[in-house]
């Protein structure tokens, strides 16, 4: 069963997919928002391909375990997320610290500026799914 991976932002979306065997996390894409109709089209084109069961969505929540304004953003996306994918599992997953892991990854890599932008959101959503893979696969 593959799951589908989602780091939400205001202006983009990064997708990771995992393989087949629910082991390993791939990034997919970034998809550049532009409201909400592109979104879910996008995302259901790459649901459809990939014959997605389960979404993981990263939850922003803050230092403290509180939910702040841009994790009750993420929270409507992921019930809309329900609404329109009848019958496929959404999951949300603590994403704490996810985009400074991604960040600090890439400038190790030695990635420039200009392309850690391009890829920071779907290396993002690469390490929530990857947490969530893990968590799963160490018997919880």
């Amino acid at each position: 069963m593959r799951i589908m991976g989602l780091d939400v932002g205001d202006v983009t979306i990064g997708v990771a997919v995992s393989d087949e065997m629910g082991i390993i996390a791939n990034g997919i894409t970034t998809i550049r928002r532009k409201n909400l109709e592109f979104d879910f089209d996008s995302l259901k084109s790459i649901i459809n391909e990939k014959n997605i069961k389960r979404i993981v969505v990263g939850l922003p929540k803050n230092m403290n375990n509180t939910i702040g304004p841009r994790g009750e953003i993420t929270l409507a996306f992921a019930d809309e997320l329900r609404k329109r994918f009848d019958g496929i599992e959404v999951i949300m997953w603590d994403e704490r610290l996810t985009t400074s892991a991604a960040q600090r990854t890439l400038i190790e890599a030695d990635v420039s500026r200009k392309n850690r932008k391009k890829v920071i959101d779907k290396l993002a959503a690469v390490l929530i799914l990857q947490n969530y893979l893990d968590f799963k696969g160490s018997g919880h």
